[in-house]
Formats: structure tokens, C-alpha cells, sequence
């Protein structure tokens, strides 16, 4: 997809509020008829600007979870395929490019230190991964 518009932009933003909204209200909150967001959602789902639906959780319901942030250094041009073996990765919730002295930034998520650990190591693992640090984080002060 080249563009987005002002109604694509309002659109995401809902649903990541609420992506259990209902296509009425979506369209009540929006301003636009039930079809127009319907359309707009099948045309954002079949470019793929939209890659797919999730549950969020509450921290408070699992506190025992593991959450951290890994900043991953690739080889060369590896990165794509680096890219592509960590998003089999079912810890990694979200996988970001960046600049700087990293190449990756992955937030991660596991129930155990154990699970923790052996996560870091499969990161390690990847051939093209030269580097890694992590952080874990403590306690959310902003969301």
C-alpha cells in the first residue's frame, strides 16, 4: 500500500484501541457508514497493512511474565533472513528495525527466567546474529 488515509489512519488507531470493535461501532465512532469501514478493513487486510488480529493482556493477570527488550546486531546483509527466522520466534512480540548500534530491537515475553534464557540463546543462535544485549524490564511507568 503507498498511502494512507486520514479515515485508513482514524481506522488503525480504533482498532488498536479496541480491536474487538464491532464494524457499527467503528463507523458510529468514525463518522462513516457500516460499508465504508467494511470496505476500507478488506482493503487494508488485502494489501497488507493489516497482518493480522491479537489479544492483548493485562500485566496484572500473568505478573510472574518475563518481559524484556533484546537489541540484536546482524552480519552484513543478513538481516532479512535474520528477520525472517525470528518471527517463528513465539516470544518475540514485536520485532523492530532501527538505526544506531543495533540492527533489531525484540521485545520478548516468557513465563521463566528458564524460558528466558533459553530464548536468549536461541537468538544467539540464528546464523547472522554477531551480537546481542537485553534488558529486562522492570515495571511500566508510562503506557
Amino acid at each position: 500500500m503507498t498511502g494512507l488515509t486520514d479515515l485508513d489512519r482514524r481506522l488503525l488507531s480504533a482498532l488498536r484501541e479496541d480491536g474487538r470493535a464491532s464494524v457499527a461501532s467503528l463507523a458510529r465512532r468514525l463518522g462513516v457508514a457500516r460499508a465504508t469501514v467494511n470496505s476500507r478493513l478488506d482493503r487494508l487486510i488485502a494489501t497488507g497493512t493489516i497482518t493480522g488480529f491479537t489479544a492483548r493482556v493485562r500485566d496484572e493477570v500473568d505478573p510472574l511474565a518475563i518481559h524484556a527488550i533484546a537489541f540484536i546486531a546482524v552480519e552484513g546483509r543478513s538481516a532479512d533472513k535474520v528477520i525472517r527466522h525470528l518471527r517463528g520466534f513465539p516470544e518475540i512480540s514485536a520485532l523492530h528495525t532501527t538505526n544506531g548500534g543495533w540492527d533489531l530491537v525484540a521485545q520478548l515475553r516468557t513465563e521463566s527466567l528458564g524460558g528466558f534464557d533459553q530464548v536468549l540463546g536461541r537468538i544467539r543462535g540464528v546464523e547472522g546474529v554477531v551480537n546481542s544485549e537485553t534488558s529486562l524490564l522492570l515495571s511500566s511507568v508510562l503506557r
